[in-house]
C-alpha cells in the first residue's frame, strides 16, 4: 500500500495543474474579449481566490478602457477646438486687415486714425480672448465649466456685440440700426453674451444683400430680456428650425456660402449655460430672418 500515498499525491498535482489552467484560459478568454471588442464579462460573486483574482483583473482592464475613451474625447475636443478657433478668429483677423489697409492708403486725419487704432486694439483683444476662452467654450456642450453670471447693462453688451461686427458691415454698406430703448439688466455675462450676440449678427452681415439694414430691438418681458435681430437675408426655412443652433448644421440656402455652422451653435449653448434661449422665425417686416434672444431677469 505504500504506493498509493505517491499516486495520491500525483492525483492532487494533476487536479490543481488542470484547474489552474482552467482558469488561465478563462483569464486568457477575458483578455482576447477585451482585445477584440472591449467587452468584459460581469464579475463573479463567489468567495475563491480565484474570483477575486479575476474581479481584480476585469476592474483593472476596465480602468485601461475607461482611460482610453477618456483619450478619445480629449482628442475629439482639440479637433473641434481647432475648428472652432478658424472659426471665431477669422472675423476679428479681417477687421484688423481691413483697418490697416485703410491706415496704410493714409488720407485720414488724426482722428480718424486713432479710432481706426482703436479699433484694431479692440478686434487684437477679442482675439485674445478668444484664445484665452474657446477651451472653456469647447467644453460647455459636456456642463464641465460654467461661467459666473450677474445683472448687468445690456446696453455696454449690445455696444460690444455691435463693433465686433462695424467694419464688416461697413464693407458691405449695411446698417445696424439699435432702436431705443431705457436700461435694462437681465442675468448674463457680457464678454460670453456679446460674443454669442455677435455671432447672430455676422451671420446677418454675411447673408443680408449690400446696402441693407439689420435691426435689433430689445423689449423687457415679465421674465426675461427679448432682444431680437431681423435681417433682410434668404432667412430660414421653418423645416430647418430645430436643426439651425445644431453644431456644424448649414442651412441649404446658405450652403455655398463660406461659413462652418458653428457660430449659432456656440450661441445657443452660451444662452443655455445663462439660463437663457434663443428662437428663430420669420421677419415679420418681410424678407429675411428674426433671432430672439432671451435673456433672463432677476
Amino acid at each position: 500500500m505504500i504506493w498509493v500515498i505517491p499516486v495520491l499525491a500525483i492525483a492532487a498535482l494533476l487536479l490543481m495543474g488542470a484547474v489552474y489552467r482552467r482558469k488561465l484560459r478563462r483569464f486568457s478568454h477575458i483578455l482576447e474579449e477585451f482585445q477584440r471588442d472591449g467587452t468584459l464579462p460581469e464579475q463573479s460573486l463567489r468567495d475563491t481566490v480565484e474570483s477575486k483574482l479575476e474581479s481584480q483583473l476585469i476592474g483593472a482592464l476596465r480602468r485601461v478602457s475607461l482611460q482610453e475613451e477618456r483619450a478619445r474625447q480629449e482628442k475629439n475636443e482639440v479637433a473641434r477646438l481647432l475648428s472652432d478657433l478658424s472659426h471665431q478668429l477669422k472675423t476679428p483677423l479681417a477687421n484688423i486687415v481691413m483697418n490697416t489697409e485703410i491706415l496704410k492708403n493714409g488720407g485720414l486725419q488724426s482722428e480718424k486714425q486713432t479710432e481706426f487704432l482703436l479699433r484694431n486694439e479692440e478686434q487684437a483683444k477679442k482675439m485674445q480672448w478668444l484664445m484665452k476662452n474657446l477651451v472653456k467654450a469647447s467644453r460647455l456642450e459636456q456642463g464641465v465649466i460654467s461661467f459666473a453670471c450677474e445683472s448687468a447693462p445690456l446696453h455696454e453688451t449690445l455696444a460690444r456685440s455691435i463693433s465686433g461686427i462695424y467694419a464688416q458691415a461697413r464693407s458691405r454698406a449695411i446698417k445696424i440700426d439699435t432702436e431705443d430703448f431705457p436700461p435694462v439688466f437681465p442675468v448674463h455675462s457680457p464678454n460670453w453674451t456679446a460674443e454669442a450676440i455677435g455671432n447672430i449678427l455676422e451671420n446677418a452681415v454675411k447673408y443680408s444683400p449690400e446696402g441693407s439694414t439689420i435691426r435689433i430691438r430689445v423689449n423687457k418681458l415679465e421674465m426675461y430680456v427679448k432682444i431680437e435681430i431681423t435681417d433682410s437675408g434668404p432667412g430660414v426655412p421653418k423645416s430647418e428650425y430645430n436643426c439651425i443652433f445644431q453644431r456644424f448644421y448649414r442651412g441649404k440656402n446658405t450652403s455655398d456660402m463660406e461659413g462652418s455652422g458653428l457660430g449659432l451653435y456656440l450661441a445657443q449653448l452660451i444662452a443655455r449655460n445663462e439660463k437663457g434661449y434663443i428662437t428663430v422665425g420669420e421677419n415679420p417686416q418681410g424678407r429675411g430672418s428674426c433671432f430672439a434672444f432671451f435673456l433672463p431677469l432677476l
